[in-house]
């Protein structure tokens, strides 16, 4: 059974400089069953309601400003998969998007785990103003997608204060109100404490200055529904408070 997986996506020019996260995403891709399909929930695709992707040949949005003419020139051309849509959308009570292109909090990460671009990939929305727990109930919904040789993945950000990023900071600077949130987290992930996970808001260290909004965390709830036991797959931060964490749950 595949697992559901925790990425944090970073900057989109981690499609072009990949560092640490690069190999280990590679490794982690290398080391899994090939997936019939991807099911991806990215921070990016914020919604009102849920909704579906059910684009059959999604574009590759290059949804940023700012960043070199190359990054703009890369494509992941992954077929989309209207049929599961249908089913994830059925399962979800969510309607159906045949217009979503793939935004880079899909694209960047699976083009360092599956580059060839040649499993079929949907999105999943994200209605961030109903917070963590309709996150965890999505999850739970598609985790049995997991037997059926389904990839399921939540891409954000484990921190992502990006007002507060040092970028010149060198690649062991950490800050420790960042550091300090990360390892709340991953302390009650590994005590299963959902509980506390549901209200980090409130729970955990420095959590508003971490997430001043919470879409790049509330991926993390979606492969935490979908999945059991959890496991760190890379751990690390860039920019000094950027977490670039990846985890999975079996």
């Amino acid at each position: 059974m595949l697992p559901s997986l925790f990425i944090s996506h970073g900057s989109p020019m981690l499609a072009l400089q990949p560092g640490a996260s690069g190999p280990a995403l590679a490794g982690l891709a290398r080391a899994l069953p090939r997936p019939k399909a991807i099911v991806v929930v990215s921070a990016h695709w914020e919604s009102r309601e849920l909704l579906v992707m059910g684009n059959p040949q999604p574009q590759t949005w290059h949804d940023f400003h700012g960043f070199p003419p190359a990054l703009y020139a890369v494509q992941y051309p992954a077929p989309g998969a209207p049929e599961l849509a249908r089913q994830v959308a059925e399962r979800l009570g969510a309607r159906l998007d045949t217009q979503r292109p793939f935004d880079h909090g899909a694209w960047v990460p699976l083009s360092l785990m599956y580059p060839e671009a040649n499993i079929p990939v949907i999105q999943v929305s994200l209605p961030s103003q109903a917070g963590p727990a309709l996150q965890l109930k999505v999850g739970q919904a598609l985790s049995t997608l997991r037997e059926e040789g389904i990839l399921l993945l939540g891409s954000g950000s484990i921190t992502h204060n990006l007002g507060e990023l040092d970028w010149h900071a060198g690649p062991d600077a950490v800050e420790p109100w960042a550091l300090a949130f990360r390892d709340w987290v991953v302390e009650r992930l590994e005590a299963g404490d959902e509980q506390a996970l549901l209200d980090y808001r409130r729970q955990a260290p420095n959590a508003v200055r971490n997430h001043p909004s919470d879409e790049h965390l509330l991926p993390l709830f979606f492969a935490m529904g979908a999945g059991a036991r959890f496991g760190i797959v890379h751990q690390g931060f860039t920019l000094g408070a950027l977490g670039m964490d990846i985890y999975r749950f079996d």
